[in-house]
């Protein structure tokens, strides 16, 4: 019924563990291996944050400058504040 003594395994106390499946071995060390970098990713991210080291809105511009909606032509453009040279 449960599937072990057939096809090999280990055996303890008469209960038999199966052996893993190859790909199954392969998957579960590659997910392993993906959800570290994540973590590690985000602590590099985050982490400061997380521990109460820093804010989370510090470190941000003060959205006055550099928004990329044209209001920097007015101040490059020959000099004059209506934006036509």
């Amino acid at each position: 019924m449960g599937g072990g003594g057939a096809h090999g395994g280990t055996t303890y106390k008469s209960y038999t563990i199966p052996h893993n499946k190859r790909w199954h071995t392969v998957a579960g060390k590659g997910l392993c291996a993906v959800m570290w970098f994540w973590v590690f990713y985000r602590a590099k991210q985050d982490g400061a944050t997380l521990l109460g080291l820093r804010h989370p809105w510090d470190g941000h511009d003060d959205h006055s400058h550099g928004h990329g909606h044209g209001h920097e032509l007015q101040f490059i453009c020959c000099g004059k504040e209506s934006g036509v040279c």
